[in-house]
């Protein structure tokens, strides 16, 4: 038998390499986890986390505007971007060093340095060095993508720029229609920064329902941002200090940054794969079966990098389970079905389950129950926005199939809607439950009529 340094090596210190770290480390297993840039990942280190502060930070606008219509008097407020940077690096920093603290206490050996594959179970870091280990888990997660033909895409920025930025922008041209394209549409233009959203798509939120869509969509452009869709950028040209962008349709516009959020591919690119033999898919995906095995025998990956659902949670669950299936002896399945999500716009989304356009083709015959209504906040601060609150039924079994909310509060409230729905709550469940009130989340309990249009 060769002598091995480690019982499970894991490449990447994201959300999901870390839970696996520990947990294969609370079964007594010798882990270590290699991380070339800070531990927490993209989540913790440029995605959620600090994009959720930036959110926060965003709707404070809001807040000193509607505290008029409650009777307060607010001296003129002002934002300095600057001091908000400074608090998220601090709490950004505080958070890696938890990451770090718990693998340590668990006993996982930590090491900051790029790894990568030599073979099947060798793995080689930044400094040369070689180690051996019985199993190896990949959770290198997801990096943006550049790859859109844009020509001097060098003057962009990405997700992973943008958090770092010494100076706010006053205008700024988003490239995108996915989750962070329109949340960061939605933050700097809370801040007070002109905002261009442009996409190649007719609608924002490819693969939402499109009632959600519209009325985001709608709702993005009463607070100032502009859309552009069906169009895309073809080129950045710099400008000092700003941007000259050019569209395909022949449009330009200026900028003093552009931002790219086009998507982003799993991040596979040094990792050694083709040396161990690791197979992947077209994008660069890391293929596994339902336990996170690769076609090699003691090759696992999970998160991001395997582009099954890319989302943080999922990545945390899948890491999990990989341990406990490993270490544990206990095999365990993640299910990827109900999973919710929300989008921190500003107003936000909240889903779960299936959109309307996707249950019509695979169940048939649906019901939808469907509310628009202004929150009783927005009433006396005088604000026209309104609240989406929709329902899509099975109408053979009255199933609840999907719930999708736009509006203050939708993540918490879809949150909550998840739990019932992977019970199999029908609509009379829904019906049945008492409202609480006065609340938004009552809405989902008290309609009654089907929706017709």
């Amino acid at each position: 038998m060769p002598a091995f340094d480690f019982d499970l090596f894991v490449i990447g210190g994201g959300s999901g390499g870390v839970r696996a770290a520990r947990v294969a480390a609370g079964h007594g297993a010798k882990v270590a986890i290699a991380e070339e840039y800070r531990f927490g990942g993209t989540c913790v280190i440029r995605g959620c986390i600090p994009k959720k502060l930036l959110v926060y930070a965003s709707r404070f606008r809001d807040d000193f505007d509607d505290a008029k219509g409650f009777g307060w008097t607010m001296p003129d407020p002002s934002f300095n971007w600057r001091q908000l940077i400074a608090a998220k690096d601090q709490e950004i920093a505080r958070l890696e060093g938890l990451y770090r603290g718990n693998l340590e206490v668990k006993g996982v050996k930590t090491i900051a340095s790029r790894a990568a594959l030599e073979g099947p179970e060798t793995i080689r870091l930044g400094d040369g060095t070689r180690l051996r280990a019985r199993n190896i888990l990949i959770a290198t997660g997801g990096a943006p993508r550049t790859d859109d033909g844009i020509e001097g895409i060098a003057h962009a920025i990405t997700s992973n720029e943008v958090f770092h930025l010494t100076e706010q922008p006053k205008r700024i041209v988003i490239a995108g229609g996915g989750y962070i394209a329109v949340e960061f549409a939605s933050i700097f233009a809370g801040l007070g920064t002109e905002t261009t959203l442009i996409y190649r798509g007719e609608k924002i939120l490819r693969g939402f329902d499109d009632d959600l869509r519209d009325d985001l969509m709608q709702a993005l452009e009463q607070r100032g941002i502009r859309l552009i869709m069906a169009d895309r950028i073809a080129g950045i040209e710099d400008m000092a200090p700003g941007r000259k962008v050019k569209l395909a349709s022949g449009r330009a516009l200026e900028a003093d940054q552009v931002m790219l959020a086009i998507g982003r591919a799993p991040n596979t690119s040094g990792l050694g794969l083709d040396a161990a033999g690791v197979e992947t898919g077209p994008r660069g995906a890391i293929k596994v079966d339902e336990f996170s095995r690769t076609n090699v025998t003691g090759i696992f990956a999970v998160g991001d990098v395997t582009d099954r659902v890319n989302l943080t949670p999922v990545a945390i669950r899948e890491g999990h389970a990989f341990a406990e299936s490993v270490f544990g002896g206990k095999p365990v399945r993640v299910d990827h079905v109900l999973i919710p999500s929300a989008v921190f716009t500003t107003p936000e989304i909240g889903t779960v389950g299936l959109p309307e356009h996707t249950a019509r083709s695979t169940h048939g015959a649906i019901d939808i129950y469907k509310t628009r209504f202004r929150p009783m906040k927005n009433v006396l601060a005088g604000r026209p926005e309104r609240t989406l609150m929709k329902l899509v039924v099975d109408a053979a079994t009255a199933r609840v199939l999907g719930c999708h909310v736009l509006g203050p509060d939708a993540a918490e409230i879809v949150q909550m809607a998840a739990i019932a729905m992977r019970m199999g709550a029908t609509k009379s469940d829904f019906d049945a439950t008492m409202a609480l009130h006065p609340s938004a989340a009552e809405e989902l309990v008290t309609l009654r009529d089907k929706w017709v249009g």
